[in-house]
C-alpha cells in the first residue's frame, strides 16, 4: 500500500489562515499589529527570493513587514547597529537575519545582536538554551514545522522511536530535542555514522535532514514508518528531497513531499513566531494557533 501523503502547502494554508484570524481579532482589540524586519545582506539570489516569499506571507495575514538590504561588503559595525536599532523600535517585534551571511562577516555575533523576545528564527544561544530545556516561547521555523505536521497528520510522537539523519543547528537538533521533550526515543545520525542503513530501519519516524540527495532509500525504511523529508536539493532542475520518494513511498505508512512538504511550514512557523512575539510583547503569553 502507498504512503499517505501529507501534504504541507495545505497545512500552512491552514495555519496562516488561522494567523491571520487572530491577527484580525487583536487589531479589532486596538492592540496593534505585528512587525517582522527582515535583514538582507548581499544579492544572492535564493536569499532574495525567500525574502520576498517572506514578505508576501505577512501581507497576506496582516503583519506588517520591513526590508533592510545591505550590499555585499556592509561591514561589521553597520549591520550590528541596524540590529540593535531593530530591537529599540517598537513597532518591530520580530527580526530574522536571511543566512548565509558573506564570508566577512561572522553569522554567530550578529545573530547574538538579536534581542531574544524578537528572535523569531530560535538561534540566539538564549533561546537555544530554553529549547533545551522545554521552555522555549521561540522556537527555531523548520523543526516547529516538522512537529506540527505530525500533530495535524494525527502522528503520534510518544514512546516511538525517532531517527533524525542530520546534526545541523537549524534542523537537526533542534527536532531531535522537540522530539525527546515529546517523550520519543531519539537516535541522531550523521556523515560520521558507522551503518546508517541500521539505524534507520529502526525507526518508526525517520527524519531526513542531511542535505543530500535521495540519501534515503527504501531497503533503508522500516515498513510502516512514517518519512518526513526535510531535504532541498536540485538535480538537473528539479527539487528533490533527501528521500528517494519513489522507492521509499510503497514502504511507509506517511511520507512528506519535495516540494511542498515542510518546505511551505517554515514560512508558516516564522509568521507564527512573529505572533508569538507580538502577543509576548503585550504580555497575553503566546498564542496556541493548533487549536
Amino acid at each position: 500500500m502507498a504512503a499517505r501523503i501529507i501534504d504541507g502547502k495545505r497545512t500552512a494554508a491552514a495555519i496562516r489562515e488561522e494567523i491571520r484570524e487572530r491577527i484580525q481579532r487583536l487589531r479589532q482589540d486596538n492592540c496593534g499589529v505585528p512587525g517582522l524586519a527582515v535583514i538582507l545582506v548581499g544579492d544572492d539570489p535564493a536569499s532574495a527570493a525567500y525574502v520576498r516569499s517572506k514578505a508576501t506571507a505577512c501581507e497576506e495575514v496582516g503583519i506588517a513587514s520591513r526590508q533592510i538590504t545591505f550590499p555585499g561588503f556592509v561591514s561589521h559595525d553597520e549591520l550590528i547597529d541596524s540590529v540593535q536599532q531593530l530591537n529599540r523600535d517598537g513597532g518591530i517585534h520580530g527580526i530574522l537575519v536571511q543566512l548565509p551571511l558573506p564570508k566577512h562577516l561572522d553569522e554567530r555575533p550578529v545573530l547574538e545582536t538579536v534581542d531574544p523576545a524578537k528572535d523569531v528564527d530560535g538561534f540566539t544561544y538564549a533561546n537555544i538554551g530554553r529549547l533545551v530545556e522545554n521552555r522555549a516561547s521561540l522556537v527555531p521555523c523548520t523543526p516547529a514545522g516538522i512537529l506540527e505536521l505530525l500533530d495535524r497528520g494525527k502522528i503520534e510522537v510518544a514512546g516511538r522511536h525517532a531517527v533524525v539523519v542530520g546534526r545541523s543547528e537549524i534542523v537537526g537538533k533542534p527536532v531531535a530535542m522537540l522530539l525527546l521533550h515529546r517523550n520519543a526515543t531519539v537516535t541522531i545520525c550523521h556523515s560520521r555514522t558507522a551503518d546508517l542503513a541500521g539505524e534507520t530501519r529502526r525507526a518508526d519516524i525517520l527524519i531526513a535532514a542531511a542535505g543530500r540527495p535521495r540519501l534515503i532509500t527504501g531497503d533503508m525504511v522500516k515498513p510502516g514508518a512514517v518519512v518526513i523529508d526535510v531535504g532541498i536539493n536540485r538535480v538537473k532542475g528539479r527539487l528533490v528531497g533527501d528521500v528517494d520518494f519513489d522507492s521509499v513511498a510503497p514502504v511507509a505508512s506517511v511520507m512528506t513531499p519535495v516540494p511542498g512538504g515542510v518546505g511551505p511550514m517554515t514560512v508558516a512557523m516564522l509568521l507564527r513566531n512573529t505572533l508569538r512575539a507580538f502577543e509576548l510583547s503585550l504580555q497575553l503569553g503566546p498564542v496556541d494557533t493548533s487549536a
